[in-house]
């Protein structure tokens, strides 16, 4: 098809009609402009082909990418809560969230910060999806700290999506069977869990209603709702973490395993916004 229409293209042309029309002496020139016309029509053909591959690989690779990190941020915020004693889920998400936006804020001081978008969406929706957004990462980690990481896990797979976990199978049944010893219950984590399932859907959701409707990249859309969820977190700080988090033992240790998971936090962020675009 595309080879079809761009012959008809170049044979109703003016110049192309003179061409073929020319004697033998000129046929040099008609066999350098039918070359010029074959090399065009196969360029134009590997690009269409590679936009394709591009259009089918690139969800599932960003998919994979963003359930491995799921995976290792897991394990990380688990061993940060518990094996180094951060108890501080909401300030851990807090964290995560700062770090995250330090590097774009860099990114955009130098203009590599992909621009933004003319957006169609209202500073009411920004401020709802900010908002969701603290809630569902605060509640995430909260989870974390009051269940095993075999009950999160579970209660991830159960909220994922059909094609995910189908997709994905290989790596969930891994850490299943990895994590299958380790159910403990408790009532608070299971409410907690509760709670945390209507923000993480509507976060999911918005998210990619707003990215898909104003074209934004994942970075730019990262950038423009980090400070409203800065904001709302810091405000449920006082009423989820109370104690605060400067008495903690910030010694090396601690602080690069907390920075480490941090990393995982902007990884988690991005991989999950090209999931979701």
């Amino acid at each position: 098809m595309l080879y079809s229409r761009e012959i008809l293209n170049f044979l109703v042309k003016k110049d192309a009609r003179k061409i073929l029309e020319r004697k033998d002496s000129d046929a040099g020139e008609r066999g350098r402009a039918l070359e010029e016309l074959r090399s065009s029509l196969f360029s134009r053909f590997r690009s269409s082909e590679s936009a394709k591959r591009q259009r089918s690989c690139g969800p599932f690779i960003a998919l994979t990418f963003n359930f491995l990190v799921v995976i290792g941020i897991i394990f990380m915020n688990k061993w940060v809560l518990q094996g180094v004693g951060f108890s501080f889920p909401v300030s851990l998400s807090f964290i995560h969230c700062i770090l995250s936006w330090a590097p774009m804020a860099i990114l955009k001081a130098f203009s590599v910060l992909p621009a933004s978008p003319s957006s169609k969406s209202s500073r009411l929706s920004l401020f709802t999806l900010g908002f969701v957004m603290s809630l569902s990462t605060g509640l995430a980690n909260v989870s974390l700290k009051y269940n095993s990481v075999g009950f999160y896990w579970m209660d991830k797979i159960a909220r994922a999506s059909f094609s995910k976990v189908v997709a994905l199978s290989v790596v969930s049944i891994g850490v299943v069977v990895a994590t299958i010893t380790d159910l403990q219950f408790s009532l608070i984590g299971a409410c907690v869990a509760l709670a945390w399932i209507i923000p993480s859907a509507v976060n999911k959701i918005l998210w990619s209603t707003l990215q898909q409707q104003d074209n934004w990249t994942a970075l730019a859309f990262m950038w423009k709702t980090a400070p409203i969820t800065l904001l709302f977190l810091a405000t449920l700080i006082p009423f989820l973490d109370p104690s605060g988090v400067f008495p903690y033992d910030w010694n090396f240790r601690n602080t690069a395993l907390i920075l480490t998971s941090a990393l995982l936090g902007f990884l988690l962020q991005w991989s999950g916004a090209l999931a979701l675009g």
